[in-house]
């Protein structure tokens, strides 16, 4: 096959399925995916020889979100999303919605900060850099929504409808960093809303939902504006090799297509981790409340009887 200085291959036949989930690995996310899983492995491990446990569903959950990654980037779909809008389109919405999703599930930042050992008295180890990571002032700006709202809509539009998308598929190191970007950008937006994990800005469950819902539309708009367009729009998918024989405007529309249809799934999967979180956090309240009755003789019910025992003497 014929390659680009930029990676993209411009001679790959029809896309099939089959085709795209041909193995086709990019190193720099290959060593990255497979660090990641090393590191959670080893987290996992401590915490076992030390005899604790930890939830073996944060640890499917992790391994699968980072396995997404690794089928849009470590895939002949890597190859086929350079010169395809629709191939591009669901690599862009797996990295940046389903992944971050599972990954976060999986609570790496709790993992760490458990398995980690505590530096010696004076001293600043991983596990100090990273407590005071989680309360700098630069993480409470990142994860706020006045920032990762924004941030998620310009990943859109101040991305694909300004020459910067074509200046970043110009190189593999741009092509990276955007992939890389849609990564990030779906971790600091989903985390303050349905991550296990510490952060510095956690609201309500309905703030959080509301976060959500502030930010899924524009997905929305930005596939019916890809879809309703009557010429192709995004300039390095205007002219795609003849070997895929693929019509520019209707790959536009498809691409179009996926990224509305997946304005809804992650919508749906965070709100059901939301009600799975907020019904877990209310159990926890009830026991907590349980076990301070017992300690005390549930001295706030007594005080409360008394007191409407007190109402009922001054009536008489």
């Amino acid at each position: 096959m014929d390659h680009s200085g930029h990676g993209t291959t411009t001679d790959l036949p029809p896309f099939t399925l089959g085709r795209g989930l041909e193995w086709s690995p990019e190193p720099f996310f290959l060593i990255g995916c497979l660090l990641a899983l090393a590191l959670y492995g080893w987290g996992v491990a401590r915490l076992v020889r030390r005899g604790d446990a930890w939830p073996v569903g944060r640890t499917v959950s992790f391994v699968l979100g980072v396995l997404s990654v690794m089928l849009v980037m470590c895939t002949a779909l890597n190859d086929y999303g350079m010169v395809m809008f629709s191939v591009h389109m669901v690599q862009h919405m797996v990295i940046s919605m389903l992944s971050p999703i599972m990954l976060l599930l999986g609570a790496p930042i709790t993992l760490a900060l458990r398995a980690l050992p505590v530096a010696g008295r004076g001293r600043r180890g991983p596990r100090e850099l990273l407590l005071g990571l989680l309360h700098s002032r630069y993480l409470k700006v990142i994860t706020h929504p006045g920032f990762t709202i924004p941030l998620f809509i310009a990943s859109l539009y101040g991305l694909y409808f300004t020459p910067l998308f074509e200046f970043l598929m110009g190189s593999t190191p741009g092509h990276l960093a955007m992939m890389v970007h849609f990564l990030a950008t779906g971790l600091v937006f989903f985390w303050p809303i349905m991550g296990v994990d510490p952060g510095p800005h956690r609201p309500g469950y309905v703030m959080r939902m509301l976060e959500l819902f502030a930010g899924m539309p524009f997905h929305a708009f930005f596939g019916i504006a890809l879809m309703m367009a009557s010429t192709p729009m995004i300039g390095p998918y205007q002219d795609p090799p003849a070997s895929l024989g693929i019509d520019a405007l209707a790959d536009q529309t498809a691409a179009g297509g996926i990224a509305w249809a997946f304005s809804e799934v992650p919508s749906v999967l965070v709100l059901i981790a939301l009600v799975f979180q907020w019904y877990a956090s209310d159990q926890r309240q009830a026991r907590r409340q349980d076990r301070a009755a017992d300690r005390d003789g549930d001295k706030e019910l007594a005080e409360y009887n008394a007191y409407l025992a007190s109402l009922h003497s001054r009536g008489r």
